[in-house]
């Protein structure tokens, strides 16, 4: 399936990944909607493109995640394609976490997903063919210590993928995730500041910390990531799989 005029929405994608599977769609000739809550950055990035518009739209509300997808398919039609990639993660011990925060981290990162995907699914059933992808994380295939509520939520998001994979392959609908590791972003360079003054090391040192378990000793680049966006995209024999981007970390 090529994506010349495809109508594909990003969530989250006023930086990082987000930013970086917008850039590589465009370049594929994608109608793109660009999501997220801050919209000054989603403008940031949609000025750039051939053919995008932003949109401010909250994956935590269902009403303003389809006002905001009402207003997007006015101008390009029906969505054709989604990625679910807008997420949050903050380190908090399992003892010192509050029911708020625990809420907080399931609504952005498996709400969110559940949200954007039943948002988009109906103008695929009715053209009888789409495909969706989920932003997780190798954190939805393992274990990390202190982020207890976004390794649950990641593994409910892969659960998610696999069920409707399932479910909707008669349809011409498939569904996969994407499972990158520690990927450069600005948010990842935020957690490695806070380990820098946390622990008094330098911002080097916090960084080999986060890569110590990657066999290739580096940080997944957001550019693979949504390289690895644009196969599931495009492959129509991938169905119900998490595909994990991490050099090899097991």
């Amino acid at each position: 399936m090529q994506l010349r005029d495809k109508h594909i929405v990003i969530t989250g994608a006023g930086s990082g990944v987000g930013a970086a599977i917008a850039r590589l769609l465009d370049q594929h000739g994608a109608k793109l909607t660009l999501l997220g809550r801050r919209v000054g950055a989603v403008e940031a990035v949609a000025s750039s493109l051939r053919q995008a518009q932003a949109l401010a739209g909250d994956v935590t509300s269902q009403d303003s995640l389809r006002g905001a997808l009402d207003q997007a398919k006015t101008a390009f039609g029906p969505i054709d394609m989604v990625v679910a990639n807008a997420g949050a993660v903050e380190s908090i011990a399992f003892h010192k976490m509050s029911e708020a925060d625990w809420q907080q981290c399931i609504a952005v990162n498996l709400s969110g997903c559940f949200n954007t995907f039943q948002a988009c699914v109906d103008d695929m059933l009715l053209s009888g063919q789409g495909a969706m992808v989920a932003i997780s994380s190798t954190a939805g295939l393992r274990g990390y210590p202190y982020v207890s509520a976004y390794t649950a939520a990641k593994h409910g998001v892969i659960g998610l993928v696999k069920a409707l994979a399932l479910e909707l392959a008669g349809k011409n609908i498939r569904v996969n995730a994407v499972c990158p590791g520690y990927t450069r972003t600005p948010l990842l360079q935020g957690s490695i500041q806070r380990i820098a003054d946390t622990t008094g090391c330098s911002l080097e040192q916090a960084e080999a910390h986060l890569v110590k378990d990657n066999p290739q000793g580096r940080l997944i680049e957001a550019q693979e990531v949504a390289q690895s966006v644009l196969y599931l995209l495009l492959q129509r024999s991938i169905n119900g799989q998490a595909l994990t981007i991490n050099g090899g970390e097991f």
